[in-house]
């Protein structure tokens, strides 16, 4: 499954790595060596997509062995989870320094607009060409791998699920939500803030930012609020609505 970025990365330049005396890299020379297969394993994927990405091409690109390659990582499944985990940690850290902004700031801040931000952080790294691109190879490759859409379940999803339920038990401390399961409310949160943006990105749909945005307000409106509104307003409406109900004629 071919797939191309709007932007990629270039390579790094080749460089020598300082031996040990027994002619191996040093530890701060293989950390080196591993950072920058993986800077060229990511771009590689990026720009080729996963079936048509081999461990030599990045081998030659990153400029090192291809023995090298194959025992830190195995195969291209190992190499492509060692580049999954990475991203999933770069799409994660701007939701985790939202939810740490918005955990100190002033408890007078509507908590609306509280989610607002955190919604706006989310919207930003879930619907990025970069993340948007390895979504759909790991999609893809989740039938014949199931390990790498476990890695994207345990090492994505759940964390940032995680995070955002934390962040509601700060609201819930606070007495701006009132909420029995944080985790669920997390779940749910996720879902109708940006599941929807986030695959139509995915199928390839231009993302308008306005749109996206407005969106999300609303779904952060109908998450604070409930589509059914208040407890003893759905109990007027439910009443209402069973005095309005036409009968049906009686069997003969």
């Amino acid at each position: 499954m071919g797939l191309t970025a709007t932007k990629t990365r270039s390579a790094a330049p080749r460089r020598e790595l300082p031996k040990s005396r027994g002619g191996r890299p040093t530890k701060s020379a293989a950390i080196e060596r591993d950072q920058r297969l993986i800077e060229v394993a990511t771009r590689l994927f990026l720009d080729r997509g996963f079936d048509a990405t081999s461990l030599d091409a990045v081998a030659e690109a990153a400029r090192v062995s291809k023995p090298t390659v194959y025992s830190r990582y195995g195969d291209k499944r190992g190499l492509f989870a060692a580049v999954l985990r990475r991203e999933i940690e770069r799409w994660l850290a701007p939701l985790s320094a939202a939810a740490e902004t918005q955990l100190s700031s002033a408890s007078d801040i509507p908590v609306e607009q509280r989610l607002v931000e955190i919604g706006r952080e989310m919207l930003t790294f879930t619907c990025g060409p970069d993340a948007v691109a390895f979504s759909r190879m790991m999609t893809a490759q989740a039938i014949n791998f199931p390990d790498v859409a476990k890695l994207g379940k345990e090492e994505g999803w759940l964390k940032a699920v995680a995070t955002t339920a934390r962040f509601f038990d700060h609201l819930v401390a606070q007495g701006a939500l009132d909420v029995d399961d944080t985790t669920i409310a997390a779940e749910v949160f996720l879902d109708v803030v940006v599941g929807h943006t986030h695959r139509m990105a995915t199928f390839g749909m231009a993302l308008e930012l306005k749109a996206a945005e407005k969106r999300m307000r609303a779904a952060i409106k109908l998450f604070l609020a409930g589509a059914l509104g208040p407890a003893d307003r759905v109990q007027n409406a439910s009443k209402d609505a069973f005095k309005a109900r036409p009968r049906r004629p009686a069997s003969r």
